[in-house]
């Protein structure tokens, strides 16, 4: 799935430098429980939607072994990666019970139409 940019979203970060946000269309296109793939730019996300309605959003691709985390099975706020079962926070990204490297995160939030909005540093997506 493509996103689309969402032209009255750009601001400035003094920390992280310019963030864009991307609308990912309704969130109902993410069944409870799963996870999809969006493009924005030239960075592929998954975006995530538990059973209790939450979005969070990391990097497409395990560290380990690039399996799709968005394939991957999600439970008490942790996605396996379907490749080789390694778990990682959905929140932080962090590795459980493994080495492996940390996850990229992204914001995500429910807007109040019902869309996905995915913010990303600007960097990412050029």
């Amino acid at each position: 799935m493509v996103g689309h940019e969402d032209a009255a979203s750009v601001d400035v970060r003094p920390s992280t430098g310019p963030v864009l946000s991307f609308d990912l269309g309704p969130v109902t296109q993410i069944p409870l429980g799963e996870g999809r793939l969006f493009v924005v730019g030239r960075l592929i996300v998954a975006v995530f939607r538990t059973r209790r309605e939450e979005l969070f959003a990391t990097q497409a691709w395990c560290p380990h072994r690039g399996g799709s985390l968005a394939d991957g099975i999600m439970a008490d706020g942790k996605v396996v990666c379907p490749m080789h079962a390694y778990r990682y926070s959905l929140a932080t990204g962090q590795p459980e019970g493994h080495s492996c490297g940390v996850l990229s995160t992204f914001d995500v939030r429910l807007r109040t139409d019902g869309h996905v909005a995915l913010s990303v540093p600007a960097a990412d997506t050029a």
